[in-house]
C-alpha cells in the first residue's frame, strides 16, 4: 500500500492473520526507525513480552528488527510518519480509508486496538459499543468485546502499564484462544449448489 506521505510505517505481518493490532500513528507507537509498528519505543520489549507470552508473535528480537508475527498483522490509524508530536484530526480523517482498506484486507478475527484513540475508533466504527469509553481504558484492558463481525480486545497504552498489565493481557488472550473465537459466515446459499461457502 502506498501513503500520500514521504515517511510512513507500513502494516507488518501475517496478510492472514487471526488477530489485528491496531495503533495510533508512528510518533506515538514507534516504528520509524525499524519499520515496525510498535518498536523504538522504551515500552516496545514489554510489549512484545506480553504478546509472545500469549503466542501472537515468536522469536522476537527488536534490537534486530524482526519478529515472527505469524496469525498477527500491526498497522496504525495514521501510518505517515507526523512533523511534530500531534496529528490533527484532518490527517486522521485523510488517513482513515487507508487504515480501513487494510483491516478489511486483512480480515482478522480479533482487533486489539492498542491506547485510547485506536480503541475509541475501533469501537466507534466496527462495533455497536458506545465510543466515549465511560469504562477506563485500565477496565478495558485484555477483556473481550463484540464487534460487527470482529472480536475486539482493547490494549491499554503501553507506555502506562504498571505492575501485572502485562499478565492480565497474556490471560485475556490466552482464554480467547480457547474458545472458538473465529468469525465465519456460511453464504453458501449465494452459490449453486448444496455446498457451504464460508467467508471470514
Amino acid at each position: 500500500m502506498e501513503f500520500p506521505c514521504a515517511d510512513f510505517v507500513a502494516g507488518y505481518g501475517d496478510a492472514n492473520a487471526d488477530f489485528h493490532v491496531v495503533g495510533d500513528h508512528p510518533g506515538v507507537h514507534g516504528g520509524d526507525e525499524t519499520g515496525i509498528p510498535f518498536t523504538d519505543r522504551d515500552w516496545s520489549a514489554a510489549f512484545f513480552d506480553a504478546l509472545a507470552a500469549a503466542g501472537l508473535v515468536a522469536d522476537v528480537d527488536l534490537p534486530a528488527g524482526s519478529l515472527d508475527a505469524t496469525h498477527t498483522f500491526f498497522s496504525y490509524l495514521h501510518a505517515c510518519v507526523p512533523d511534530g508530536p500531534d496529528v490533527d484530526a484532518a490527517a486522521y480523517v485523510r488517513l482513515e480509508p487507508y487504515f480501513d482498506a487494510e483491516l478489511r484486507a486483512i480480515t482478522a478475527d480479533v482487533l486489539l486496538p492498542v491506547g485510547e484513540r485506536a480503541t475509541r475508533h475501533v469501537l466507534s466504527e466496527y462495533t455497536a459499543t458506545d465510543p466515549d469509553l465511560a469504562t477506563s481504558m485500565a477496565d478495558l484492558h485484555g477483556t473481550e468485546l463484540l464487534g460487527s463481525g470482529w472480536l475486539v480486545v482493547p490494549v491499554a497504552e503501553p507506555a502506562a502499564w504498571t505492575a501485572g498489565d502485562g499478565r492480565r493481557l497474556v490471560d485475556g488472550l490466552t482464554t480467547l484462544q480457547r474458545t472458538d473465537y473465529h468469525r465465519t459466515a456460511d453464504l453458501g446459499r449465494f452459490v449453486a449448489g448444496p455446498g457451504s461457502y464460508y467467508v471470514r
